[in-house]
């Protein structure tokens, strides 16, 4: 029975999201209704102590960078940039390989240690503006970028920085940059096949007739300026924000060492407070090098901002509030729901598996589906699990750094469901619904699952690491 209330709350969540209600308001409610049908008397305490916390714990975060990346994408949008890098990469590749385009350009920033978020609120000005002047539906967007941002780049290719390549690290003992070999042939296998299905989409609203579309929502401005910037020039904030980020992220630690801490009032004896650096250097970095992309922007497009800043910003921030609260919800749920008696029957039936590579594997990618979050779902996962998965792994003579890659990879699986936070921020900043878009992006959440059981068959046809 408490298995059946979890997966149902998580259906529910999924059904509503695709409905396009809001999962600010529906997310709380789907949790707590687990828990009351769990044992009532805990409704309130986990409402405040657990689905709070957590909720308001990841706004204290990543607010700033929602906020940040929501500022830049409008600097992007309303300087012009966008439209020159749109104009230079039609005379380059084409109006027919738009969707290339975008999936490079949000590859090299993911890559590059640029939070997914960001991604999306810095791609989407020239990825609307490219898509209008290719005809290319605008449904198609989520899945373009999804591919760019979501999968190869964030958990695939060897030493990318983000949170999912990083987390298996503490757990098996390894670095960043394990199964280069595997890494790198999953990463290819992903980005080739996602293409192929985007291309395939985009022949058939072509055969169709069916163009980029009309009444849309949250479609960026037209640029009202006059000679529109070099392409280096308009390109230059987004190398700036990826270069900072690498640099951030490695200097922040030798200015400020293990922790900081300060007095918050001169007033009194109150306690001081600590920051601990290791835990914070990511989010500073991306803080800072989003700051110096909106300054690089600001320079070299001072005079078509500066008019109509005021109204952007506003603009900007409504659409990072509305973001940043939607993944937050959806974060308090995952914390709910991995709570319950219910999940604790799911983790401990995936334990049964008796492949090693296929029980972490499906360990991974289910509870990440369930909890909405890949860092979290494999989190969970590994802090449960990851003492049978090196103990199997050694009995079978499994590398490390294979468990490494496999649980990276699984863990950007079925993340994607409906009520992922990165898939309803997608959403919100394209201004598309889940009934419009989310068929694509689905697609490609099938392609990145599947490209983890491609690795491990890959592993134990050749031995490749």
């Amino acid at each position: 029975m408490s298995f059946l209330i979890v997966l149902a709350a998580l259906c529910f969540l999924m059904w509503v999201a695709y409905r396009g209600h809001s999962v600010i308001l529906f997310a709380p409610i789907a949790a707590l209704g687990a828990v009351l049908l769990t044992d009532p008397a805990l409704v309130a305490p986990m409402f405040t102590g657990l689905f709070m916390d957590k909720m308001v714990g990841f706004l204290k975060l990543y607010f700033p960078v929602f906020l940040l990346g929501a500022v830049f994408g409008k600097l992007i949008e309303i300087s012009g940039f966008s439209k020159s890098i749109v104009a230079a990469t039609i005379r380059v590749v084409g109006r027919q390989r738009a969707m290339l385009s975008i999936v490079l350009v949000c590859a090299l920033l993911t890559y590059g240690g640029v939070s997914l978020f960001v991604v999306v609120f810095a791609v989407y000005p020239f990825a609307a503006e490219l898509f209008r002047q290719s005809d290319i539906p605008k449904r198609l967007m989520p899945g373009t970028i999804a591919l760019g941002a979501f999968t190869f780049t964030m958990d695939a290719l060897p030493g990318t920085p983000q949170i999912q390549n990083i987390i298996p690290t503490t757990f098996f003992g390894t670095n960043s940059w394990a199964a280069p070999v595997l890494g790198t042939l999953g990463g290819v296998f992903i980005l080739s096949v996602g293409l192929l299905y985007l291309e395939w989409r985009r022949r058939i609203a072509l055969r169709n007739g069916e163009g980029y579309g009309s009444d849309l929502r949250n479609e960026p401005e037209p640029f009202h300026g006059g000679e529109l910037a070099h392409p280096l020039i308009a390109v230059l904030p987004l190398l700036l924000v990826g270069v900072a980020n690498f640099l951030l992220t490695r200097w922040i630690p030798h200015w400020y060492g293990d922790s900081q801490s300060f007095v918050p009032a001169v007033i009194g004896n109150p306690a001081p407070v600590v920051q601990e650096v290791a835990k914070l250097a990511a989010i500073w970095a991306v803080q800072g090098a989003l700051l110096v992309g909106i300054a690089c922007v600001l320079v070299f497009a001072w005079k078509p901002v500066i008019g109509r800043f005021a109204e952007g910003s506003r603009n900007a921030i409504g659409g990072a509030l509305l973001a940043s609260m939607n993944t937050a919800s959806e974060y308090g749920f995952g914390a709910v729901i991995a709570a319950l008696p219910g999940f604790l029957l799911v983790a401990n039936a995936l334990q049964s598996i008796p492949n090693p590579l296929v029980n972490e594997a499906i360990s991974v990618t289910a509870l990440a589906g369930i909890t909405g979050s890949a860092s979290g779902g494999m989190s969970i996962a590994l802090a449960a699990m990851a003492d049978t998965f090196i103990a199997n792994a050694n009995a079978a003579g499994i590398p490390m750094e294979v468990l490494h890659r496999v649980a990276s990879m699984a863990s950007g699986g079925m993340d994607t469901l409906p009520h992922n936070g990165a898939v309803i921020t997608l959403l919100a900043v394209t201004g598309l619904s889940h009934r419009q878009a989310y068929k694509d992006v689905f697609a490609i959440t099938l392609i990145k699952t599947t490209a983890v059981f491609v690795v491990i068959g890959l592993y134990y046809a050749t031995g490749l690491v």
